[in-house]
């Protein structure tokens, strides 16, 4: 059996979503004209932080999350006004996530190109700790 590599997931993926520069995700944060939706890991936003004010949804849950038809759903996640701009650690399972909401029928949907990584590293955005308990 031969299968698709993630590589190359992510390689369509780039390919069919709007990948954001970092000026521009911070241009639309400043107008709060998106929600910014990180979609890391627990752990990693435990040990690393996280973009102030990005709603965390996890990549393994965003798309019962965000479906009014699934018993995970959660009212009230999206403004739908608002472009939808989601971010993990280096930009590759935000480009699957943001296909995936595409697939789904949203409409507003973009990704933070170089992840948290290139956010935290650019010192252009506010970051925020997350207290472990």
């Amino acid at each position: 059996m031969t299968i698709k590599s993630s590589k190359t997931l992510v390689e369509e993926a780039l390919k069919q979503v709007k990948t954001l520069e970092l000026n521009k995700v911070k241009e639309l944060i400043d107008k709060k004209a998106c929600t910014l939706v990180d979609v890391r890991d627990i752990r990693e936003i435990l040990n690393e932080g996280t973009i102030a004010n990005a709603l965390y949804i996890p990549r393994g849950m965003l798309e019962f999350w965000v479906d009014p038809n699934s018993k995970y759903y959660q009212e009230g996640r999206f403004d739908s006004e608002k472009e939808i701009v989601l971010f993990c650690a280096l930009g590759e399972r935000s480009a699957l996530a943001a296909k995936s909401l595409q697939e789904m029928g949203f409409k507003k949907v973009s990704h933070v190109k170089g992840g948290y990584r290139a956010m935290a590293e650019s010192g252009i955005f506010q970051l925020m700790q997350l207290k472990k308990k």
